[in-house]
């Protein structure tokens, strides 16, 4: 039996794999990726021992920033990041969620100040078991990670 790749290896920059399935366009807006014009490869629902299905981003020429790393655990919290060098894994960036967050997100409660005013968004992060939850600094409202909006 032989095996055959899903997706093409990348020469440099950084692969993104074990995204928890459905998470990998949040993750790209996240970063940015849509902005850049790094050549971009997309992995939807592919298989995993880990996960069952998983997605998979693979940036070109991109290293990732270990706050960049750390703000996709929020999203995909068993998520590997490896930076990529001459098609070998040069490292492996090690990851923890941050404790919060801030400006990335848009708080999702109508009647939050931040709806109203010009001003920075700020998220304290908490983790119960799988489930990560983001509470407005300001209207002190919980949120589960799916009912937050990445700021673009």
């Amino acid at each position: 039996m032989t095996k055959t790749l899903s997706v093409s290896a990348i020469k440099n920059g950084t692969v993104n794999d074990h995204i928890r399935s459905g998470q990998a366009l949040r993750i790209m807006r996240l970063l940015r990726v849509l902005e850049d014009k790094h050549k971009v490869t997309l992995g939807l629902n592919l298989p995993s021992k880990l996960l069952g299905v998983k997605d998979l981003i693979k940036i070109e020429a991109r290293e990732l920033t270990s706050e960049e790393a750390n703000e996709i655990m929020i999203f995909a919290p068993e998520a590997t990041i490896n930076i990529i060098n001459d098609f070998d894994v040069l490292k492996k960036l090690p990851t923890h969620l941050p404790a919060s967050i801030a400006n990335v997100f848009l708080c999702p409660n109508p009647a939050c100040i931040t709806q109203a005013e010009l001003m920075d968004s700020s998220f304290h992060i908490k983790e119960d078991g799988k489930h990560i939850r983001l509470s407005c600094h300001y209207c002190e409202k919980t949120f589960d990670q799916d009912q937050v909006k990445v700021r673009i």
